[in-house]
């Protein structure tokens, strides 16, 4: 059983290492960027309503 578990762990290690290797790959760098401005591209919001009866 231990070495079952040793070896679920090595490859649940390995999936990660290969994920985050993805993630930061120069490949990746241009999706990164858009992804970052994402918030940025929001409209302003240029008014407010008031929920008070006037």
């Amino acid at each position: 059983m231990a070495m079952l578990t040793a070896f679920a762990t090595v490859v649940s290690m390995v999936v990660f290492l290969g994920i985050c290797w993805w993630a930061w790959s120069n490949g990746r760098q241009a999706a990164n960027q858009e992804s970052a401005m994402l918030p940025f591209a929001l409209p302003d919001e240029t008014h407010t309503t008031s929920s008070r009866n006037t």
